[in-house]
């Protein structure tokens, strides 16, 4: 019996910014509505499922929003990658033929879903030793410098993690919620350290063996260590929230790599 192949995410990050630069090409900007996923899935080529999981990127980047009934829309935080997509050239969509099927390959250059060159996979066991620590001991500075935007936008991806309808859209939404966490620091030399941290969590094999030790019941508990990590920073608990997060990524070590704790 067949199976269709899943959309790896770093493929829905490609398919995110094609999106973007085929929107921006089109004179689109802030407020304006996207095409329907089935249309957007004809005009580029590639499956409904493909085209779902880019734009749950764009959403867990704040880049668009979605409104059901009414479609889905670019917010302002687009403005600046849709300005860039009019000054490219038209040559994104053949660039993006390359990459229009929904397997594992596509492109001899990997890069990520701004177009930079992807970094190298790390070994997990690595990743997750450079997470823990960086993570909590990031927090303090959070809790001292979290905004009531940034906490808006904490309390968002945890919301897309509790919608997300497959693994990829779950892992997008992660991402998104360490990626802000990790902003709310206000410490632009930590986002760009923590930006390699990031990028290695798009590598094929952390995707692989994360993919693999994947269960609903391991995402609602992911989802249990999110919301106690969110409120205790809400609440300006120190303390409280290092603990939230190194329970949190001991639970992650623990289901890639077999840890325990």
């Amino acid at each position: 019996m067949g199976t269709t192949p899943a959309v790896p995410a770093k493929r829905g990050r490609e398919l995110a910014e094609l999106i973007l630069a085929e929107s921006g090409r089109a004179g689109l900007g802030p407020g304006s509505r996207l095409p329907t996923e089935r249309r957007l899935a004809a005009d580029l080529g590639v499956t409904r499922s493909g085209i779902r999981l880019a734009l749950a990127a764009l959403e867990a980047d704040g880049l668009i929003s979605r409104e059901v009934g009414r479609g889905t829309f670019l917010r302002d935080a687009a403005a600046g990658a849709l300005a860039a997509a009019r000054r490219d050239g038209p040559d994104a969509s053949e660039a993006a033929s390359a990459h229009d099927d929904d397997g594992p390959g596509g492109g001899d250059e990997p890069a990520d879903h701004r177009g930079r060159p992807a970094a190298p996979d790390f070994a997990p066991a690595d990743v997750m030793t450079i997470r823990r620590l960086i993570e909590p001991q990031a927090l303090p500075l959070v809790v001292l410098w979290a905004t009531t935007r940034d906490f808006a936008e904490m309390e968002r991806c945890v919301a897309g993690g509790d919608q997300a309808a497959s693994y990829e859209e779950f892992e997008t939404w992660d991402l998104a919620l360490h990626r802000g966490i990790i902003a709310a620091a206000h410490s632009p030399l930590l986002v760009a350290l923590y930006g390699v941290v990031e990028s290695a969590r798009h590598g094929q094999v952390w995707g692989d063996l994360k993919r693999r030790s994947a269960t609903r019941q391991r995402r609602e508990f992911y989802q249990q260590d999110h919301r106690a990590i969110v409120a205790a920073l809400r609440a300006r608990d120190t303390d409280a929230a290092v603990e939230a997060m190194r329970a949190h990524l001991a639970r992650v070590a623990g289901h890639l790599l077999g840890e325990t704790h």
